[in-house]
Formats: structure tokens, sequence, C-alpha cells
């Protein structure tokens, strides 16, 4: 059987029509199409307003940039991530530290957060931002989250890079319900995707200006935000320092299309995690936990597997041509926050303990069934 990999995007005729149509426009870079691309997500998502910019890790550095975050600044994340989702704390110049995760979701642990948000206001060192993570798709307890905030000032922003098209009680990801900003990911092997891009949401007009700003060199051309009179009607002022983060109307067109089959996507890969749940059961690994206030986009089908054994059935999977895949190593035991943060193996143990067995099965739009049967018999004949 050919390779089968852990994740792959699905590029139908419809989705070439749009960009080749956006080709012979007169727009290929900055045109109408990203602002229809940002109106249908945010339609979609039921959310206010929506920034697309070129990729999520983007989205993420201007979402806390929007934030306030800055030089002494505090930034809490998930140590169960892309790092990505601390980088962006770092690009602010600010300290990055992590809450460790609950053991039956991997997500960001409310009660982890809970004490030591408590610890931190006894040491007058609150964080400014904190950024729950939907890892695999599945929604952080936003609502436990939301009510911390309240309780100790911190802007949220969600990292919901692998969970468009999920929700949470009742509510789609990315509506903003319990959070000032959510960022999506459209990354190849994400729900949707647009080659490379990503996009802020948020409820809250002056946070939307100011990413505006931020993802365009901090340029403006609106005359309400100039300083001075204006030359003529060229005119633009640079008001910010911005970066360019911006997205084209080539990707913008790609994702709109991809936006239509969005339900469709995330219907296949219930489907999936469902035949793998049922035919997984009495294996000797465990299968993804499911909060019944969620309903997952199911970016990520992980497994956790015998830590003893991990590498060696990995290993066998991939030599039968199977694209297993791990997510994540966490993040503060990457030599570069051990070297110039301090941090050290057993500072979030149940982080590590997950990374120790976790292994991701391939999952996406277009696996067959024959190709899912094809993993489940491999692997069971690995695990014997």
């Amino acid at each position: 059987m050919a390779y089968i990999p852990y994740g792959r995007q699905d590029i139908n005729n419809k989705d070439i029509e749009a960009v080749v149509d956006v080709l012979k426009s007169d727009w290929i870079t900055q045109g109408p199409t990203i602002e229809k691309f940002e109106q249908a997500t945010a339609e979609y998502c039921g959310v206010k307003y929506a920034v697309a910019v070129n990729s999520a890790t983007s989205a993420l550095h201007i979402a806390c940039m929007a934030a306030g975050l800055g030089t002494k600044d505090l930034l809490w994340t998930s140590p169960n991530s892309f790092v990505a989702s601390a980088n962006c704390g770092l690009y602010c110049n600010a300290e990055v530290d992590f809450v460790d995760i609950d053991p039956k979701t991997y997500n960001m642990s409310p009660e982890q957060l809970e004490t030591k948000l408590a610890a931190a206001k006894n040491s007058n060192n609150l964080p400014k931002v904190v950024i729950p993570v939907h890892f695999s798709g599945q929604s952080c307890d936003m609502a436990a989250i939301h009510r911390l905030a309240c309780e100790y000032g911190f802007t949220t922003i969600e990292d919901a890079s692998h969970a468009i098209g999920g929700s949470y009680r009742d509510s789609k990801i990315g509506s903003c319900r319990y959070s000032d900003m959510t960022v999506l990911s459209f990354h190849p092997v994400k729900i949707i995707t647009t080659a490379e891009g990503g996009m802020v949401l948020t409820n809250n007009p002056d946070l939307y200006k100011k990413l505006l700003l931020l993802r365009s060199h901090g340029i403006t051309r609106d005359s309400k935000l100039m300083l001075g009179e204006q030359d003529g009607p060229w005119f633009y002022q640079q008001i910010e320092l911005g970066y360019n983060y911006r997205i084209t109307d080539l990707q913008a067109a790609l994702g709109l299309s991809q936006l239509s089959r969005i339900d469709e996507f995330v219907k296949r890969r219930h489907a999936l995690a469902a035949r793998y749940n049922e035919k997984l059961a009495d294996l000797p690994l465990i299968t993804p936990w499911q909060n019944h206030e969620c309903y997952s986009a199911w970016h990520l089908y992980v497994i956790k597997l015998d830590p003893t054994k991990r590498r060696r059935i990995f290993e066998e999977l991939r030599r039968q041509e199977i694209g297993v895949n791990v997510h994540y190593i966490p993040i503060h035991t990457q030599p570069y926050y051990r070297q110039h943060f301090g941090f050290a193996y057993g500072d979030f143990p149940l982080a590590e303990e997950y990374y120790q067995a976790a292994t991701s099965l391939p999952m996406y739009y277009t696996l067959t069934y024959e190709q899912q049967d094809f993993v489940i018999d491999t692997l069971k004949k690995v695990l014997k």
C-alpha cells in the first residue's frame, strides 16, 4: 500500500477554480477576496471580527501585541503544543511559563492554572496573557478559564490552530465567547487550508483595529487615525511598528472555497475517529478521551502506548509506510527553553508523561476505510 501520512490537505476542482479566478483578476495580493474570506469565517464561527494573516504564528504574535504584551510581562501557555504557542511571547520580549495539562484531555488543566494563579498572586507575578491550546481539535474548558481570567485579570487568547469546525458548550470554537481573541491555522494538515495562513478572531473593536494595523506595517489610510494634515488622497501614515504579515487574495480564495466544505471535513473525521475507537478498544493502548461538552474538530487522533515500547512500534509502523507522528515534544524541554530560561525535565510532569506515550495515527478527510483498516491491522500485528 502507498505511503499513508498522518495528515494531508484535500484540494478539489472548485478550490483550483477559485484560485485560478483570482489569478485572472486584477488582484492577486491585497484584494477583495481577503475580506470575503474574513467575513465568511467570522460568520461561521459566530464572531464579529476576523483578521487574516500569513500564518498562525503571525496571528499569535499580533494577538499578543494587540493585548499589550511587552517587556517584563508574563505569558502562560500549555507545554503540550508546537513551539509557536510560546514563542509569540518571546517575540514581544515577555517572559514565558507553562501550565501543566489535564491527563485525560491533554489540554491545559484549569485546576493547575488556578493553583498557579493563586501562587502567582501571592508573589505579585501574575500573567498578562494566557494562551490555552485546543489540542487535537478538542476545546479546553474555556468556561473555567474565563472565570479565572475575570478573577485574575489576564487576557485570554485561544490557540485554536487545531480546532476550527469544532464547538464548546454549543458555541463554535472561534466565537470568543470565553476569550478576548482566538487564533486559527490554515496549514495544509489542518482542517481547512490556505497553503500557509492564519487568522485572529475577536469581538472587541479596539483589538480589531489594532490587529489590522499590526499585520501591515502599522500603516493606516484612515484619516481619523492620522496626525496632522493629509497631503492628498494618496496619503498614508505609519502610526505603529507593524509587520508584513499579510495573506494574499490567492490564499484567501483557497480558504474561502475550503470553508464551504468544513462541516463535511469534520464529519468525516468524526467517522474515522469512531472507527478507530471501536477497532482499537481491546488493544493495549489508550484512545483519546472526549469531553461531552465539546465537539472536536479531530485534527489529530492520538493514542498512548506503553512508553517502553513506543519507539519500536513507531519505527515498525513507519517501515510499513504508515506516517505516524508524535504531537508534541513538551516545549519546556526544548534546548532553547532549557538553556535560556532555566526550564528542566520534571517541571511539568503530566505533559512529559503524556509525551513519552503519545503517537498520532493518520487522520485526514481523504483517508479511506481501507487505508485505516491497514493502519489498524498493522498496529495489531506490531503490538502482539
